[in-house]
């Protein structure tokens, strides 16, 4: 909230602390009856007045301009409220990379009749404009925001990749934070910024010579072996249930020779990739093509 949103974040009282309200975000969803799921996270929080407030935070993640999307704002405020019946801030992050899409507001109106809502949006492909701004700051945000720009930034380029997770990773133990700090913020790079298996053993080299030289060591060589070792094959497992889940919920439906041509694949890179374009597609069938042309499924 300080990051994206700080004249909103100003607004709460932060020594209140705040609450998730998962289950309450799963009845709207429910209640919204759109079939369309987005990241979000929805927290009952105090403003400084005293006041209670609920803050339903949206992630925008797909990759197509999508023309439901201000809509389905306006549906989740407004079910929010009509079930529980408390103020409700929505705010939106959009990580997609279209520079003229921001929707930042829904209405329409009939003669003497008017409905609309307005929500504050964050672009993280303007951040691009404010790299040196990313560079200097001290919240933990702004690394997560640097790690997103440069995996989009090098696609299809692993070398290239490799040297910014690098230049990230390093940033971590320069930047002062703690290892409270450091090791969720190194697993999201590393999750993230995928790296073909031989460049993410050079890495892990790097790092431990790095925090051999610099007497850093914030992760330790166990934590690395360990994670190392149960890293690929749970992201690889996690990477596979994501696409398929991802089919289920848009199309009700993955076929078994999907299902199984996903299964095969090892590659943590190919299968973010396959994540993204199953985000993307317009259909099961569309999919299906884009895995027969690169030969993973007749």
């Amino acid at each position: 909230m300080e990051f994206a949103f700080p004249d909103i974040h100003a607004l709460i009282d932060w020594s209140r602390g705040y609450e998730s309200l998962e289950k309450e975000l799963q009845q709207v969803l429910r209640d919204a009856e759109l079939g369309k799921r987005i990241a979000d996270k929805l927290f009952r929080v105090w403003l400084q007045d005293g006041e209670e407030a609920w803050v339903l935070i949206h992630v925008e993640v797909q990759s197509q301009e999508e023309s439901g999307f201000a809509e389905r704002m306006y549906v989740y405020n407004y079910r929010c409220f009509d079930r529980y019946r408390k103020p409700v801030i929505s705010l939106a992050v959009l990580g997609d990379e279209r520079a003229s899409w921001r929707p930042s507001s829904y209405g329409y109106a009939y003669d003497g009749f008017r409905l609309s809502l307005e929500f504050p949006i964050v672009k993280l492909v303007d951040y691009e404009a404010q790299w040196e701004g990313l560079e200097q700051s001290i919240n933990p945000f702004a690394v997560m925001v640097m790690a997103h720009l440069k995996t989009k930034a090098t696609t299809g380029k692993p070398q290239e990749r490799k040297q910014w997770k690098w230049s990230l990773i390093r940033r971590l133990f320069e930047r002062g934070y703690n290892r409270e700090q450091v090791v969720p913020l190194f697993q999201f790079i590393d999750w993230m910024m995928a790296l073909p298996v031989e460049l993410q053993r050079e890495l892990r080299q790097e790092l431990k010579r790095y925090q051999e030289e610099s007497q850093m060591p914030l992760i330790s060589r166990m934590e690395l072996m360990a994670k190392e070792e149960g890293r690929e094959e749970g992201i690889v497992r996690n990477a596979r249930e994501s696409v398929i889940e991802i089919l289920q919920a848009r199309f009700q439906v993955a076929p078994p020779a999907i299902v199984e041509a996903v299964n095969s694949i090892s590659d943590v890179a190919r299968l973010k990739q396959l994540l993204r374009q199953a985000i993307a597609v317009a259909s099961v069938e569309e999919f299906q093509q884009l895995l027969a042309q690169s030969g993973e499924v007749g």
